[in-house]
């Protein structure tokens, strides 16, 4: 005997169900990645290509995670939205804090130092408006990078080694040159190079009234393919580390990393603070100023300095022919 349930047909899923279904599937695409992105940074695995790159532009995913973390509210999807909520906070307290200045960024009472940093791509930057920021912004001391012997020509025709006569001068044709020029008198330590072939112009600058300082133009391989994200790695453990107890050193130059690479961090952690940092001038960023308008700038160009350091300004400008914007900081060294 056929029963009546037995003659039922089949009823199709709910279009609701569906619909409920597939925006679970959705937000939960939309959150994972922030998930994962703000584990990375906050543990500190940004290692190998192409991690070591796309980590540069964390704060840009700080913002966007607000996206997903909406997106998982409106759509009432609980564990997506406290994931994302996690991930959004988290990320957050990593990028945030250096859009602030510092409360106390003693000393400020010691001799003032005004520094400047310039990547000069290949040597082809304009010689005159790096003269021309030396001379209006007072700068005592510069770092170069990728310093040829045709832009130490071009520099000094400009006039550079009268306003700053003292220098640790290694020029090298492409990248790997490096040059440090001072109001004060220099002592040539050398220079550091690296198994990249890229290199950097060490200095002791004899500050009157100030402790010894030692000066570094830093400038570690880019991290722009496999092979240049190990070089990146191995050259930058190799930054010296603060000597709290000794000489002042300041690290100043293109170090091809921001705040959000676990390795420039473990620098910084020796006994170091970014100038930009303290300054609340940390998204000011210094590259890429060049046809690659389609890549967000970044902040790879950095004034880091001993802790005993104070720093009252930092600020970025523009140099025709370079990709990298210029850094000037105006710090205070510790007295004598």
């Amino acid at each position: 005997m056929v029963t009546t349930e037995d003659t039922l047909p089949l009823l199709p899923e709910k279009p609701v169900r569906r619909r409920s279904r597939w925006w679970s599937a959705v937000v939960w695409l939309m959150a994972v990645p922030f998930v994962l992105w703000a584990a990375l940074r906050v543990f500190g695995l940004d290692t190998g290509f192409p991690t070591v790159q796309l980590i540069a532009f964390t704060p840009y995913v700080a913002a966007a995670s607000l996206v997903p973390l909406v997106v998982a509210l409106l759509t009432k999807r609980l564990w997506p939205a406290v994931l994302t909520a996690v991930a959004t906070i988290a990320l957050a307290a990593c990028v945030l804090p250096r859009w602030i200045a510092d409360s106390d960024p003693t000393p400020q009472d010691g001799p003032g130092l005004r520094v400047l940093s310039v990547n000069m791509l290949m040597g082809g930057a304009d010689a005159g408006t790096i003269v021309g920021l030396v001379r209006d912004l007072h700068v005592d001391l510069v770092a170069l990078q990728e310093y040829t012997p045709e832009a130490k020509a071009a520099l000094n025709a400009a006039g550079l080694d009268t306003m700053l006569p003292n220098a640790v001068s290694y020029p090298r044709p492409g990248v790997t040159g490096s040059a440090v020029y001072s109001r004060f008198p220099v002592t040539d330590l050398g220079y550091r190079h690296f198994r990249s072939d890229f290199g950097q112009a060490q200095a002791g600058v004899a500050v009157p009234g100030a402790k010894a300082v030692r000066v570094e133009s830093v400038h570690p391989c880019a991290p722009a393919t496999a092979h240049g994200a190990d070089c990146w790695e191995h050259d930058i453990v190799q930054e010296p580390a603060a000597t709290p107890q000794g000489p002042v050193n300041l690290l100043i130059g293109d170090f091809n990393a921001t705040l959000d690479h676990e390795r420039f961090r473990a620098v910084l952690d020796t006994g170091y603070r970014d100038a930009a940092d303290v300054a609340g001038a940390g998204f000011d960023a210094s590259w890429p100023y060049d046809e690659r308008w389609f890549i967000p700038g970044v902040v790879l160009d950095h004034v880091v300095a001993d802790r005993r350091v104070g720093v009252r300004k930092v600020s970025v400008h523009r140099i025709p022919d370079s990709d990298h914007k210029a850094v000037y900081a105006e710090l205070v060294l510790p007295k004598a």
